[in-house]
């Protein structure tokens, strides 16, 4: 059995390596470590195309740092995350974030969002994401504002954090902090998988009715009538975990934008407009158009999530950006009335992951110079030590840097230099475990968060895949 973390306090124990203690990096190093993944009779998830995936992009990876890595967490989460089953006769999958035994829409689509190539040519692989799309329909129809939930449906949530939250807690769900991404990458790794296959199976009349729950929640969330059917509060330490002016949040002008509570750190908003948000549910919408017209013929979906979509986005382009022209950049958080706050969290959708998600081009001059700006001290997330920079958030601490932030900003990137900057620091910062963290220390990376964290080791993944075949010169 798993234990139950405290959700803030995930923390690993200093990692030590055998013999003096330093972090072994370099040839010699890699050459001599043994694979991190478990023996195959007890991996949870089997793909042969990611097995061959595995022994391709190995094939491109000079340096054997990381190659080694890469083929530690390119398949984590698989071997370590996937529980297949059946229900109602039909495929079901519930996939957990690692060290919490909970399935989130957001980490869950994020985490298995790397294979989506492969599916075309893997029974296998189609199956989990028929599961996976099935799971997360039947999840938002329980409750589209709950950011978590559990594998039995009837049960009552296993967080320790969670069962005194004053909200309205249904059997199944195991957190309920509103996150407007958490239902965009449900929509994203939906139409993902319609794109790479053109399987429509998933896409039943139970989808439909998720998807148009979605866009009512999305509509709801806008509180043009009212405050709206959601609110949180919670007994807690930290601010952040808790919603002011009884459970609501802070004020806002309703001006069309659409509220989220909780940021994707889960984290609680400063302002509700959290604009990120805003922009990856624009594009999110349209994919969900998209899906509805061409997979089920359903045209009332279709325009009602196209109509909502151009609002938004004609919106943002009001009230979401800070300065003017060429000086532009997009706010992180607004509430309508004129206040913004800038900053970046590493969590994605982040400012600075807005191209790899799909939000933005990735030549947007607008988005290049945020980018620019996220990557600075006008970020007060964005911290530089003697093991590297990069981006953290509240959600652990100051000082600490995600790796995420890192693998994003290699992925959005064309710039050598910068790439190669970000896989130096990722090579050297992983304390000798061989898998991504949640954080590590900006001075000292053997103090980390989370050394079971899936999300985060798929995203490097798919981060390697991606530089394999776009810059296969810059892996040594």
């Amino acid at each position: 059995m798993i234990p139950i973390p405290t959700r803030r306090t995930v923390l690993s124990g200093l990692a030590a390596v055998a013999g003096s203690g330093a972090i072994p990096t370099g040839i010699a190093a890699a050459a001599t470590r043994p694979t991190k993944r478990p023996p195959v009779g007890e991996r949870r998830f089997v793909s042969r195309a990611v097995e061959a995936e595995i022994a391709r992009v190995s094939a491109k990876i000079g340096d054997p740092e990381l190659r080694w890595l890469f083929a530690n967490c390119y398949p984590n989460t698989l071997d370590t995350t996937v529980q297949i089953d059946t229900v109602d006769g039909r495929a079901d999958a519930f996939v957990i974030t690692g060290d919490i035994p909970c399935l989130w829409l957001r980490d869950s689509a994020a985490q298995v969002h790397g294979y989506l190539p492969l599916a075309r040519r893997d029974p296998a692989l189609r199956t989990l994401f028929r599961g996976l799309i099935g799971r997360h329909a039947r999840c938002i129809l329980i409750d589209p504002y709950a950011n978590a939930f559990t594998r039995d449906a009837t049960a009552g949530t296993p967080l320790s954090w969670a069962k005194d939250d004053l909200t309205t807690m249904k059997p199944g769900v195991a957190e309920r902090k509103w996150e407007v991404d958490s239902l965009c990458h449900v929509i994203r790794l939906a139409y993902g998988y319609w794109r790479a296959t053109g399987d429509r199976a998933p896409f039943d009349a139970q989808w439909g009715e998720a998807a148009r729950t979605i866009v009512a929640t999305f509509r709801a969330q806008q509180r043009k009538d009212g405050a709206g059917p959601y609110r949180f509060q919670r007994a807690a330490e930290s601010a952040t975990d808790t919603l002011m002016l009884d459970g609501y949040g802070a004020p806002t002008r309703k001006i069309g934008l659409i509220h989220s509570m909780f940021r994707p750190s889960d984290d609680a908003c400063t302002y509700p407009f959290l604009i990120p948000a805003n922009l990856f549910a624009v594009a999110a919408l349209r994919w969900l158009a998209a899906l509805a017209h061409e997979t089920r013929g359903d045209t009332a979906l279709a325009t009602d999530a196209t109509a909502l979509a151009d609002e938004v986005a004609a919106v943002l382009r009001i009230h979401g950006r800070i300065g003017a022209g060429a000086e532009a950049v997009w706010a992180y958080e607004a509430d309508g009335y004129g206040n913004t706050l800038f900053m970046d969290d590493a969590n994605a959708p982040s400012l600075s992951s807005l191209a790899i998600l799909g939000c933005v081009p990735r030549d947007d001059a607008l988005f290049r110079r945020t980018e620019a700006r996220c990557w600075s001290a006008a970020n007060p997330y964005f911290f530089r030590g003697r093991a590297g920079e990069g981006i953290g958030g509240p959600h652990v601490g100051l000082g600490m840097i995600w790796p995420m932030s890192l693998i994003v900003r290699a992925m959005s990137s064309d710039d050598d230099a910068a790439i190669t900057r970000c896989l130096a620091i990722l090579k050297t910062t992983h304390a000798g475990s061989g898998f991504m963290h949640e954080a590590f220390g900006a001075d000292d990376p053997s103090h980390f968060t989370r050394p079971w964290f899936a999300w985060a080791n798929s995203l490097f993944g798919e981060m390697i895949v991606d530089l394999a075949d776009r810059k296969p010169g810059l892996l040594g």
